[in-house]
């Protein structure tokens, strides 16, 4: 594959992915929470996170991530603790409202994207399925 038609999947590849992650934010559309405060939640879901941690992970500024958690901490989706080693440290984590939340938007998202796959003819599944390890290669750097 030449320079040229790299780059021509790589802009077919943004653009195409653009339009999937717009259609799953769709069925989030209208609560109280923000697809990039979902993304928050999920980035939390695995253990409580430092502040500065999250601010890299979503490509922000520490105000900026600032502001969401104190939002998330407002609707009682987050609380806030100290590091273990480092009392200095603040972290975030979620909560069981969160993490309850958390997992009802993952069902939706689910169950939009498996009525959508219903759509396609099995080739077109197996191709999707086929192409999943090169993606998450990509999507881990």
């Amino acid at each position: 594959m030449t320079t040229d038609d790299t780059g021509r999947l790589a802009g077919s590849l943004s653009r195409e992915l653009r339009h999937l992650v717009m259609l799953l934010r769709r069925t989030t559309a209208g609560q109280p929470v923000t697809a990039q405060q979902y993304s928050v939640l999920g980035s939390l879901e695995g253990a409580p996170r430092r502040m500065s941690e999250l601010a890299e992970e979503h490509g922000v500024q520490l105000p900026t991530m600032t502001v969401q958690i104190n939002r998330l901490e407002d609707a009682g989706l987050v609380a806030r603790g100290t590091d273990a080693s480092d009392a200095r440290v603040r972290t975030v984590e979620l909560t069981s409202e969160g993490r309850s939340r958390l997992h009802a938007v993952r069902q939706a998202r689910i169950t939009y994207l498996s009525r959508q796959l219903d759509r396609l003819t099995a080739e077109e599944r197996r191709a999707i399925s086929a192409a999943l390890p090169a993606l998450a290669k990509l999507g881990r750097g």
